[in-house]
């Protein structure tokens, strides 16, 4: 096991695995966006209050948990990196952020967007909304950090203490709703009974998530990959060519 977690933590290896695993998430997820796209905003029948505006949720729900998700993903990743001194580990959590960053602009304006006629206004400093806005200012914190420091080292090693500490806002985001009495609406799916949105608004929706994840695992290489590349410039490897692929 501890050979297979050191030879992943190889540049060079890593750098191989994201180019070949690269299409093998793109292209599903391309094939499922379409299909859930299709599914939620053609096939699915209208909701009986909210009509037609509620098929935003196949695009804010899928960011919103994105938003979360990625942010979890980077501050493990910095822990790791942080503990035991991976470089690759804090590669990962910095080729994150960007991304995590959009998918929370995005929920946050989606949700926007859903309020105004649902809420009649842009924003409410609602929990959830305000915690949400709080995550992004964690992934431009974290970015802007990193982009303090010339010395990459210290650069990943100030962004990881921030990630961990941030990373205690994704349960409040997450839960907001439940412990707070908040405008934004109760969970729908993640619930410990069954969900409470018919199968014929679900499907897509589930479709959207699961392509919004392999998307972001896509871009995820492509991005560590480019972080690899800036990393490791001067390194023996890639002045000879042997995990370029």
């Amino acid at each position: 096991m501890w050979l297979w977690f050191h030879k992943l933590a190889s540049p060079p290896h890593a750098f191989r695995i994201a180019g070949q695993l690269r299409p093998w998430f793109f292209w599903p997820a391309i094939a499922l966006l379409v299909v859930g796209a299709y599914g939620g905003l053609v096939l699915a029948p209208e909701d009986y209050q909210q009509r037609d505006a509620f098929r935003i949720i196949y695009v804010h729900v899928p960011s919103a948990s994105l938003s979360l998700m990625v942010y979890t993903i980077m501050a493990v990743a910095a822990a790791i990196g942080l503990i035991w001194r991976m470089k690759l580990a804090h590669a990962v959590a910095a080729a994150c952020a960007p991304v995590g960053a959009w998918f929370t602009v995005l929920a946050l304006a989606t949700g926007s967007i859903w309020g105004r006629p649902m809420w009649g206004t842009w924003w409410e400093w609602d929990p959830r909304l305000t915690s949400e806005l709080i995550l992004l200012f964690l992934y431009l914190g974290y970015m802007a950090l990193r982009a303090s420091f010339e010395d990459t080292q210290r650069a990943d090693r100030a962004s990881a203490v921030l990630a961990i500490v941030g990373v205690v806002n994704v349960p409040i985001v997450k839960y907001s709703v439940v412990w707070w009495n908040s405008l934004h609406q109760a969970p729908s799916i993640s619930k410990l009974d069954a969900p409470s949105i018919d199968s014929s608004m679900l499907w897509p929706l589930l479709l959207m998530i699961a392509a919004f994840v392999l998307y972001f695992a896509a871009v995820l290489c492509d991005r560590l990959r480019a972080e690899i590349l800036r990393r490791e410039r001067n390194a023996g490897w890639l002045s000879q060519g042997l995990a370029i692929s």
